[in-house]
């Protein structure tokens, strides 16, 4: 059975009401369509931007329960099959030989982890994850991130790094910024990959410093994973590269459920002034010891949190 999905288009009107109602459920989402996000109960609510940037009429309900929902803002509304993407995949990758690459993800987010993940995909993977919908996991919801990345994880041969956040402010109090950091951590996954399929040749990692840069932050290291080719949107490049981008997404997901559970507070993803909101009431709630233990102390958004200190 696929996910129930309900899509209406209404006046701008009624999407400030549909707003302003899932408001207090709303939550970060960095789709670049994407004009709001809210999780209420069960459903997903997406409002999507149109070409006419001057109207936004569109509006996704996607989950259990979604026509009833839908249907409280549009009677006409009908119940539509979510289809899982195939051959249809936007992805136009140029090397389907066996290889080896990593992504990372949590670096522009205050709240919540560095993951990083190397993974190895063989020629013969190719065919079965375009049937699955394996696309650079920008262009993918939250929902088909959490359905795909399980299937992978059974399949695909992967390394796996998630540097919490006090691990992440102790690397910062040394010297280390973010590349450092992103370095560091791609060259941990894919040395300990490499080391366990030496046959693979091919190695990438989505580019985000030139070739040099990288290596220097990695001056001095004994395990040092060389013969990369670096490109820049290499997800949509290399399907090892999509691969790690979409488990290293799931991960990162996990883990800020997990945060926002423990401490009965929806932690936001991102840096916006939604983020800063919540980061000031988790301060007020919890103290600096504990925010310190799931932030990012270098983060502008941090240092302004005590700006009115003496």
């Amino acid at each position: 059975m696929g996910i129930e999905m309900a899509t209406i288009n209404v006046s701008k009107n009624v999407v400030e009401n549909i707003t302003d109602f899932y408001a207090q459920y709303s939550q970060n989402n960095s789709g670049e369509y994407i004009v709001f996000f809210a999780k209420y109960n069960d459903i997903n609510i997406t409002i999507y931007r149109t070409k006419d940037e001057e109207e936004t009429n569109k509006v996704l309900f996607s989950g259990k329960g979604a026509l009833a929902e839908a249907k409280k803002w549009d009677d006409t509304a009908e119940l539509k099959e979510l289809k899982i993407k195939r051959e249809g995949t936007k992805a136009n990758w140029i090397d389907l030989d066996l290889q080896i690459g990593s992504d990372e993800v949590g670096t522009g987010d205050l709240f919540g982890p560095v993951v990083v993940v190397a993974s190895r995909v063989k020629k013969e993977d190719i065919t079965y994850l375009k049937s699955i919908g394996v696309d650079d996991s920008k262009r993918l919801s939250d929902i088909e991130i959490k359905r795909i990345a399980p299937i992978l994880a059974k399949r695909i041969k992967y390394v796996h790094v998630c540097l919490d956040n006090e691990k992440y402010n102790q690397f910062v109090e040394k010297g280390a910024n973010m590349n450092a950091i992103k370095a560091i951590l791609h060259n941990k996954v894919l040395f300990a990959l490499k080391e366990k399929y030496p046959e693979v040749e091919n190695l990438y990692v989505d580019q985000f410093c030139e070739p040099e840069k990288y290596y220097a932050y990695l001056k001095g290291t004994k395990s040092l994973q060389t013969g990369i080719t670096f490109k820049t949107k290499g997800e949509s490049k290399y399907p090892s590269v999509a691969v790690s981008s979409i488990i290293a997404r799931y991960s990162f997901l996990k883990k800020m459920e997990e945060i926002s559970a423990k401490y009965g507070i929806e932690i936001p993803h991102g840096a916006s002034e939604k983020v800063d909101l919540v980061a000031k009431e988790f301060l007020a709630k919890f103290g600096k010891e504990e925010l310190d233990k799931i932030i990012k102390k270098n983060f502008v958004n941090y240092k302004n949190l005590f700006v009115n200190e003496e």
